[in-house]
């Protein structure tokens, strides 16, 4: 298998911690981290992480500031496949990422039990792989795919 090219978003706290601990999966393969987390270090020692603002429904003017970061690194890395953790900022990057023909992957995160997050709910428009981690969810959702849980 050829290394391919990855985008792997989250934003901060537990999204990123998700990310983080997936990251022995992308060994191999020339991976770019995004996050919101000032001074975050890759997961990988070959890995590059590029800074985003936190775009959110609480911070709704960010969004057009965050479109552009995120349009501007999916044309420097060309992902061949951009996965995310969530949340917003994740969003926005396989959206983005899917109209340059990349492949698409979400994981909704483990802290969201009882439903989707809405983020989670709207990536199941965008991704080519929509995955929860909690199968008892995935029968409200068709689409929804669950393997278990990444923590």
């Amino acid at each position: 298998m050829s290394a391919k090219r990855l985008l792997l978003v989250a934003s901060g706290g537990g999204h990123w911690v998700q990310l983080a601990r997936m990251s022995p999966a992308f060994d191999g393969h020339k991976a770019t981290y995004v996050t919101t987390l000032p001074g975050t270090q890759p997961p990988s020692p070959s890995a590059k992480v590029a800074l985003i603002c936190d775009a959110s429904r609480s911070k709704p003017h960010l969004l057009i500031l965050l479109f552009f970061q995120l349009l501007w690194i999916v044309i420097r890395v060309r992902p061949e496949v951009a996965v995310s953790t969530g949340a917003a900022p994740g969003l926005l990057a396989i959206q983005i990422s899917k109209l340059f023909g990349a492949k698409t992957i979400w994981i909704d995160s483990i802290a969201n039990s009882e439903e989707l997050s809405l983020s989670g709910r709207l990536a199941g428009r965008y991704a080519d792989v929509w995955l929860t981690q909690w199968p008892h969810l995935t029968g409200a959702h068709p689409g929804l795919t669950s393997y278990g849980g990444v923590l």
